[in-house]
């Protein structure tokens, strides 16, 4: 099993080129980064955590830039998004700066997505609460067309173009690995039906986890899906030597602990400490 690390980089928190280069040079196999383009003032929405949103979740870098400079001061470390709203943003210009980044980043790219629980903020980008999953669904078909396809054409609901020629194609083949969020029915689902990872977070519970794990694993023989295909990232899993030995033991891909969105005087030494639980 890896292990990776996740971040709300902000603009008051650690850089996260350096961030990346001390997570490469501890050993952590991954770096995961959240979105949100913006946060509706009217919080029409409840935070799902419950209390006030927190101060971060307005001051997101934007993750496709993030990532390109925490892959440009690395070279084994694995970046992704955790998670890209996908329904917030058009599929062909998303598709190139994935490939970008995959490609400038040698194949080094996770792709995190999710739909998202904020009915306003996705309501700014004309995306609908109701219909998101639709949405996201064929917003993510559409990008695999054209990342594998030399003339890439989709008619759907929501997503409509005629043939077209977009590159650079990612540097991993056929793309980059797709991780659907989400630990519901619904979720394991969608993994089975179009995406190769599943994202479960680990706020839902080990034991919620576990049970889901094995929900995919019986959906995915049903739809005659090899599981071997279907990677298993826990995102902000607890830093428990049980818990995690637990995850290993169930197979998973990878987990990723949390960091704060703080200065690098808080994070470093964290860090240091996740680096020796891990060891």
């Amino acid at each position: 099993m890896h292990y990776g690390v996740f971040i709300f980089n902000t603009d008051y928190a650690i850089r996260i080129d350096e961030l990346a280069r001390a997570a490469e040079q501890r050993g952590f196999e991954s770096l995961f980064v959240p979105e949100h383009t913006h946060i509706p003032a009217s919080r029409r929405t409840p935070f799902p955590g419950g209390g006030d949103l927190p101060k971060e979740y307005w001051h997101t870098l934007d993750p496709f830039v993030a990532l390109s400079a925490a892959a440009a001061v690395t070279t084994t470390l694995k970046v992704g998004t955790g998670i890209c709203l996908v329904i917030e943003r058009d599929p062909i210009v998303t598709a190139k700066e994935v490939a970008t980044l995959d490609r400038l980043s040698n194949g080094r790219f996770l792709f995190g997505v999710g739909a998202g629980w904020n009915a306003e903020e996705m309501e700014n980008h004309g995306a609908d609460f109701k219909s998101r999953f639709r949405l996201l669904r064929e917003r993510i078909l559409a990008m695999k067309e054209i990342w594998t396809k030399e003339e890439a054409e989709f008619h759907g609901e929501f997503v409509r173009f005629d043939k077209i020629w977009s590159h650079p194609k990612p540097a991993q083949r056929p793309h980059p690995p797709v991780l659907m969020g989400g630990e519901n029915a619904y979720a394991l689902q969608r993994v089975v039906d179009y995406c190769e990872g599943w994202f479960p977070r680990g706020r839902a519970g080990q034991e919620a986890i576990l049970s889901a794990l094995a929900d995919l694993k019986a959906r995915a023989a049903r739809a005659g899906r090899d599981l071997r295909t279907i990677s298993t990232t826990v995102f902000g899993a607890k830093p428990d030597p049980a818990v995690l030995a637990r995850f290993a033991e169930a197979g998973f891909t990878r987990v990723l602990l949390g960091l704060p969105s703080a200065d690098r005087d808080t994070v470093l030494p964290l860090l240091d400490k996740y680096a020796q639980l891990i060891r």
